[in-house]
């Protein structure tokens, strides 16, 4: 069950010629691929592109339709292997992933393809963001363009542009016979807007006209002597092809005045952020027009000499405004203007970060620095002044608390690492590699476990070099998104080939949930599209691993820590794998809520579990905090003179999933923690035997007021 439904918003796909498209650009962006007559879609999911795969996946039946062909792929190499459609035959093809990352997985398709060149345009569609709230290694996709020469769109982040770019970067593609990449940060995916539609395009060549008329071609396949002629072919041909192509169609752009001692050359996806930079320095209008000639590179790679040295022609200085390192723009301007002996003055990380987001703080402090310096008169009075700086815009940091990444509410994954700490008290601490997934947050408090991740699928594989005898044996954690992504192959086929005597932990919550709750091979759900309720302790015994223990509810402490202290100490050898399996409490929720809600509005009866702490019983340790970590527990301030410590206390956001009783439970504390459910629509029987309780409460509650009154103790 994915994060978010677009069925609703799926039908603005078939808006056709003379209609206005509006919405976000994740939807834009599908709708430029119909109306471009794409032919096959694919992908695998992560943010900023998570939506894209999930819009896919609800316009399945539109994608049919129009003779489209759609597959969530099993990952982004698998993705990018889909590709290979486009190398003989004349199809239209396009996949997404995440950022770096993505293409990292993907990069032995993608080398492969990009050397053999296609026949009809290959466009992949990789989400960027370079900000604090990206969840992977701070790369760059750029640095892969150069590598085997993908052409790199990088469009302004308003929906036009990115539709235009989607249909440009098909012809790009088609007449230099080069796959081309398409950057969107996050801020394009999410940003809302409109367009003119055209209508929706039938593929002119479909995967089925391919399969019907089988082609080949030795020249395209990447062996000796053809793979010597494709490196030829990449720079005497397709790259001329491509520079003409990108001048022609004007896929850059010019703004500002034509004339002035300055330029700013940038990224097209920074173009909203430096013109608010210009906006607060009053160099530009609300409206977008800048008083500094700005080259906008809607195609960063390649570069086009002969038009960025006219954008220099009569300016002095130029600014580079390229987000990320290294500075491969900077670089290749630079040697560009040392060819032609120019005068030019050329900045750029010199004044602006070398690594990071480039925020409109950033950008506008680097623009002033630059304008300080390059043409101080375009500056008011105000700037101008040496050690002056713009108007500061408020940092959030020191009014707003860190919000670190944790565990949801109610997760299942939460128990599993308290049974682990549980197991570590008992045995001591061993070595544990992590892998990508929401399992990755127990390497922060209260857990603290897992230090180290290699990749998607690769926890197991990690702990490779310590399989080789000691007196403890390493752990390694993988969601089951990793275990099908490239965990089956690369890390328990390693195990098991090896004869690893280590212990996996698979966490299984039924979907790709760090993902945005994708659907995988072993979810639970029906999926009238894919193959799901597969079960990932069935895959382990066909590589070979017969040591296998099945949980079927994490929620169990003790069970799941007598599970994991039986794996450390078993006599057996071999690769030893614990599958411990509940539903991701989120995707649980979204489907749960509506259900609940839709009875209770029909007036059927429905309890909800509530979990609360006695104040009277709870000895205030909080070990259960410890060995919990729910953002739903926290501390309570007794107003009790002879009580100092807070007690626990649970709040409204708990949604009853009873790990912290669980926990109490296994660590042996006090039964502090209790149950209540609340009841909607009761029956009447049901109703008035409620009340006898309440009335015995009020008369005793009274009866004791009524004493200590007599007492003279004051309430």
């Amino acid at each position: 069950m994915a994060e978010r439904s677009f069925k609703a918003e799926v039908q603005h796909l078939k808006l056709g010629q003379g209609q206005t498209f509006t919405g976000e650009g994740i939807l834009a962006i599908t709708k430029a691929l119909l109306e471009s007559g794409v032919g096959y879609v694919g992908g695998y999911q992560g943010a900023p592109i998570s939506h894209l795969m999930d819009v896919l996946a609800d316009a399945e039946e539109l994608l049919q339709d129009l003779g489209v062909r759609f597959e969530a792929n099993a990952n982004e190499a698998a993705a990018a292997a889909m590709l290979a459609a486009s190398v003989h035959y004349p199809i239209r093809g396009a996949v997404t992933f995440k950022g770096p990352v993505g293409v990292n997985v993907a990069s032995d398709a993608l080398a492969n393809l990009a050397s053999s060149g296609v026949t009809g345009g290959a466009l992949v569609i990789v989400g960027e963001d370079y900000g604090e709230g990206s969840s992977i290694m701070q790369e760059r996709t750029h640095a892969f363009a150069m590598k085997s020469q993908f052409w790199l769109l990088d469009p302004r982040p308003n929906l036009p542009s990115i539709v235009k770019a989607v249909s440009d970067g098909f012809d790009l593609s088609e007449v230099s016979n080069t796959p081309v990449m398409l950057m969107v940060r996050i801020r394009s995916c999410h940003v809302t807007g409109s367009f003119e539609c055209r209508d929706n395009k039938r593929p002119d060549f479909t995967v089925k006209d391919a399969v019907a008329n089988p082609r080949s071609d030795f020249a395209r396949v990447v062996l000796p002597p053809a793979s010597y002629q494709h490196e030829q072919d990449k720079v005497k041909n397709r790259w001329p092809a491509a520079e003409k192509f990108i001048r022609d169609r004007k896929l850059n752009e010019v703004f500002g005045p034509e004339k002035a001692p300055v330029g700013i050359v940038l990224q097209g996806g920074m173009y909203n952020g430096v013109v608010r930079a210009l906006q607060h320095l009053g160099l530009a209008d609300i409206y977008g027009n800048s008083q500094i000639p700005l080259y906008v590179l809607n195609v960063t790679y390649p570069l086009v000499a002969d038009e960025y040295l006219d954008f220099c022609k009569g300016k002095k200085s130029i600014l580079v405004v390229e987000e990320g390192q290294p500075e491969f723009i900077e670089n290749q301007l630079s040697a560009f203007l040392y060819r032609a002996r120019s005068d030019v003055s050329l900045h750029g990380k010199d004044v602006l970060p070398m690594a990071g987001e480039y925020t409109g703080a950033v950008m506008r402090d680097g623009i002033a620095a630059f304008l300080k310096e390059a043409a101080p008169d375009m500056l008011s009075d105000a700037l101008r002044a040496p050690n002056t700086t713009p108007p500061a815009i408020p940092d959030l940091s020191k009014t707003v608390p860190i919000r670190p990444p944790g565990f949801c509410t109610g997760c299942p994954e939460r128990p599993i690492f308290a049974a682990m700490k549980l197991v570590e008290k008992e045995l001591g601490k061993h070595q544990i590699a992590a892998d990508i997934g929401c399992h990755l947050f127990a390497s922060l408090p209260p857990f603290e476990i897992g230090g180290a991740t290699m990749g998607y699928g690769l926890g197991p594989a990690a702990n490779g070099a310590f399989d080789g005898g000691g007196d403890k044996r390493a752990v390694a954690i993988i969601g089951d998104g990793g275990f099908w992504h490239n965990g089956l192959s690369s890390s328990f086929g390693n195990m098991a080939f090896n004869k690893s005597d280590g212990v996996a932990i698979v966490v299984d919550n039924f979907y790709s949930a760090a993902t945005g709750g994708q659907d995988v091979m072993s979810s639970r759900a029906s999926n009238k599209s894919k193959s799901t309720k597969n079960p990932i302790s069935k895959a382990l015994a066909g590589i070979g691993i017969n040591w296998v223990r099945q949980i079927d509810r994490t929620y169990d402490v003790a069970h799941m820590r007598d599970t994991i202290r039986e794996a450390l100490t078993t006599e057996e050898k071999g690769p030893k794998v614990i599958v411990a399996s509940s539903e991701c409490m989120l995707n649980r929720q979204r489907r749960e809520k509506p259900l609940r809600a839709a009875a209770i509005k029909e007036g059927r009866r429905v309890d909800v579990p509530r979990f609360g702490v006695d104040e009277e019983v709870c000895t205030g340790d909080h070990a259960c905090m410890r060995l919990s970590g729910c953002p739903s527990l926290s501390l309570k301030k007794l107003d009790d003179p002879l009580r100092d410590d807070p007690v626990a206390s649970i709040d409204v956001s708990c949604v009853g999933c009873g790990n912290c009783g669980e926990v109490a439970d296994a660590a042996i504390l006090c039964p502090s923690f209790y149950r209540a459910d609340v009841v909607h629509n009761p029956g009447k029987l049901e109703t008035r035997l409620a009340r006898w309780p309440e009335g015995w409460r009020s008369f005793l509650t009274k009866r004791r007021a009524a004493r200590r009154l007599d007492l003279g103790v004051a309430e």
